[in-house]
């Protein structure tokens, strides 16, 4: 059982809003939808793809949950688009309630032990995928719960936001599995722990 976190990162280690100018911008954030110059169909919707196929639910912060949730059910009847309506939705949150998550199949993790209940679905759950929600991410990689990285390294300097990384001093050996370049420069790249290559 594995947790995959999947980003578009830019090269200096950014992740935050990378999808549209309102997205977040906290912190003053204003490069909001940095990466949509650089996406390429033709090499980077394949890669999107296959992971989502491969993936038996996913994990979200709040932020992330509610653009996807805003976005995905009005595009019903694009096969991607229906994957990501029907496959099942974890949701991290001190704020909403159940009640909230309108978009299908969305469930709320208990607010006082998000990280526990992740946990326990990495052990029951085949594939469970991190998009975005570099908050949540972070933790999860500082409670050693990350297994993969799916990383579309983009051309770009941005010169500040949010990281995906935890800034804790720990040092975590990768190992690269596949790099693949797009048209528009991006390196598509999944890395793996070292000790998580035989599992």
């Amino acid at each position: 059982m594995t947790i995959i976190v999947s980003d578009f990162m830019s090269l200096d280690g950014v992740v935050q809003a990378p999808g549209g100018p309102d997205e977040d911008t906290d912190g003053g954030f204003r490069n909001g939808g940095w990466s949509m110059p650089f996406f390429d169909p033709e090499t980077m919707g394949p890669v999107l793809d296959e992971v989502l196929q491969s993936t038996g639910a996913l994990l979200f912060g709040r932020r992330t949950w509610q653009t996807m949730a805003a976005a995905w059910p009005a595009r019903a009847g694009d096969p991607f688009a229906d994957r990501m309506n029907e496959i099942p939705k974890y949701v991290a949150s001190r704020t909403l309630t159940q009640g909230d998550l309108g978009w299908s199949n969305s469930t709320l993790l208990p607010p006082d032990n998000a990280i526990g209940a992740v946990a326990g679905l990495r052990e029951s759950t085949p594939g469970l995928q991190v998009m975005g929600s570099p908050c949540l991410a972070a933790q999860l990689i500082s409670n050693g719960l990350v297994d993969e990285y799916r990383l579309m390294i983009e051309p770009i300097l941005l010169g500040g936001g949010k990281r995906l990384f935890p800034d804790d001093g720990q040092a975590r050996t990768l190992e690269l599995i596949s790099t693949t370049t797009s048209n528009t420069g991006v390196l598509i790249c999944t890395y793996r722990l070292a000790s998580a290559r035989h599992r």
